[in-house]
C-alpha cells in the first residue's frame, strides 16, 4: 500500500473535521483562561487523530463488507475493493489505531478527570456506530447532526476542558457560550457528511442506505447545506457581540467571496468526482482562518 492509497483509506483531505475544532478549543481556553495541562493536551491530539483515522478505515470497511452492488461498487468504487487490498491487513491497521488511541485516551483522562473519559465514551461509541452495526449511523438520517456535534463540538470541549483546568466552570453559561463558539465547525462538518450523502444518494440506496437525503431530497438538502454556511457567519458575529471572541473575529466577513465561489460550483451540480471538494475546501478555508484570528486576537488580547 503506497502513501496515496493510505491517505484516501483514513480519507487524510478531511482530518481538518478533527485538527480545527481542537486549535478552535485550545485558543478559546487561552483566550478566557492562562491555560493548563499541555502534556494531557498533546496526548488527547494523537488519541484523537488515531481515532479518526481508526473511523475512516472502519467506515471503508464496513461499506465494502455490507455492500449489496457487489459488481460495481465494491469491486470499483469502494478502495478496498479498488485496490484489492488485503482484509488483513486492513484487521491489523484497525487494530492499531483502535487500541492505540484508546490506551493513550485512557491515560488522558486518568491525568485530566472522569469528564474526559466520560466525553471519550461519547466520541467511542458514535465512531464505533458510525459505520459499524446492523444499522450505521452513517445509514441513517442522524448521521450527520451526530458527526457534526462529536467532532466539532465534543472535541472543541474536551480541550477546553483540560486546558482551562481548574477555571473550568461545568453550567449553562459554559456550555452555551462554548456551543456557540463551536458552532461554525457543528454546521460546517454536518455540511461535509450531507454533501457527501447527496452526491452519494442512488449509490446509497442501491447499496441500502437510507441518509436524510434519501427522505428530505435533494432539493431540500441543497438548501439546508447553504444554510448552515450562512449560520456559521451568524454565529461568528453573535460570539464577537457576546464577547466571546476577539472583535478581530468580524475578519472572518472577508472570506465571504471565497467561500460563495466554492458553494456556487457545488450548487451547480452535486456530484462526487467534481464538487464534493467544494464542502471540504469550505470547511478546511473557514476553519483555517477561524484558527488564525483566534490566535491573532489571543496575541492582541
Amino acid at each position: 500500500m503506497n502513501f496515496k492509497v493510505f491517505a484516501e483509506l483514513i480519507e487524510l483531505k478531511a482530518k481538518t473535521a478533527s485538527v480545527f475544532p481542537f486549535l478552535l478549543g485550545l485558543s478559546y481556553s487561552l483566550y478566557h483562561t492562562q491555560g493548563s495541562h499541555y502534556v494531557a493536551l498533546f496526548l488527547y491530539f494523537i488519541a484523537m487523530f488515531l481515532f479518526n483515522c481508526f473511523v475512516d478505515i472502519w467506515d471503508n470497511y464496513n461499506d465494502y463488507h455490507n455492500a449489496v452492488d457487489t459488481d460495481d461498487y465494491q469491486k470499483k468504487t469502494n478502495i478496498i475493493g479498488r485496490e484489492q487490498l488485503s482484509l488483513g491487513l486492513i484487521k491489523r491497521l484497525l487494530a492499531f489505531f483502535f487500541f492505540s488511541s484508546m490506551l493513550i485516551g485512557l491515560w488522558v483522562a486518568y491525568l485530566t478527570g472522569w469528564q474526559v473519559f466520560a466525553f471519550g465514551l461519547i466520541c467511542y461509541a458514535v465512531g464505533i456506530f458510525y459505520a459499524g452495526g446492523p444499522k450505521p449511523l452513517s445509514s441513517l438520517p442522524i448521521g450527520e447532526p451526530l458527526s457534526g456535534l462529536t467532532m466539532g463540538y465534543l472535541i472543541f470541549l474536551i480541550v477546553v476542558f483540560i486546558s482551562s483546568g481548574s477555571a473550568f466552570v461545568w453550567d449553562w453559561a459554559t456550555i452555551g457560550s462554548t456551543f456557540l463558539v463551536a458552532l461554525p465547525s457543528v454546521l460546517l462538518i454536518s455540511n461535509l457528511m450531507l454533501a457527501n450523502n447527496t452526491c452519494d444518494l442512488e449509490e446509497d440506496e442501491s447499496n441500502e442506505r437510507y441518509t436524510i437525503v434519501h427522505y428530505i431530497g435533494k432539493k431540500a438538502a441543497l438548501k439546508w447545506w447553504n444554510m448552515a454556511i450562512v449560520a456559521s457567519y451568524l454565529a461568528i458575529v453573535l460570539a464577537v457581540l457576546l464577547q466571546l471572541i476577539s472583535p478581530v473575529m468580524l475578519l472572518m466577513l472577508l472570506t465571504i467571496p471565497l467561500i460563495l465561489k466554492f458553494a456556487k460550483a457545488y450548487q451547480t451540480q452535486q456530484v462526487k468526482s467534481k464538487t464534493f471538494i467544494c464542502s471540504v475546501k469550505i470547511l478546511m478555508v473557514f476553519s483555517l482562518f477561524q484558527a488564525v484570528l483566534m490566535y491573532v486576537g489571543l496575541i492582541i488580547n
